[in-house]
């Protein structure tokens, strides 16, 4: 269970989010993000060369803000450590798009080769710390 029975049930019942981490001078870098939940731990699919992973190769502290898809915008913060992952792709990017399925995102029809082409990596979230506003 991720926090509490709210929060697990929120996570679950959510599919975006904010992720936010560290720049070397200590700076803040944030963006919009998909995720899936695969039991305790949470994974976002991202091409490699983006800011987000060149941060946490650095500093693997992240904060992943999950918001909801409507007012009163409530939201839970799972703070936490990552670990990227650079093959078995397919089965966490598969949990990502089934979470964003009804959003009009479609799985690749070849997705090991949309995997290589975009050289896609898995963050894979370790919950350290969670706290929410869920109302």
């Amino acid at each position: 269970m991720l926090g509490n029975a709210d929060q697990d049930a929120f996570i679950s019942a959510h599919r975006w989010a904010v992720i936010t981490t560290l720049r070397g001078d200590g700076s803040a870098s944030s963006s919009v993000v998909a995720y899936a939940r695969e039991g305790d731990t949470l994974v976002v699919s991202t091409p490699g060369d983006r800011l987000k992973v060149k941060t946490l190769e650095r500093d693997p502290r992240v904060t992943l803000c999950i918001i909801s898809n409507a007012e009163p915008f409530n939201y839970v913060t799972v703070e936490g450590r990552v670990t990227i992952e650079r093959e078995q792709l397919e089965g966490p990017t598969r949990a990502v798009f089934e979470n964003i399925a009804d959003t009009g995102f479609k799985l690749p029809e070849d997705l090991p080769g949309w995997l290589e082409s975009q050289g896609r990596v898995i963050l894979r979230i370790e919950a350290e710390r969670i706290h929410s506003v869920i109302r």
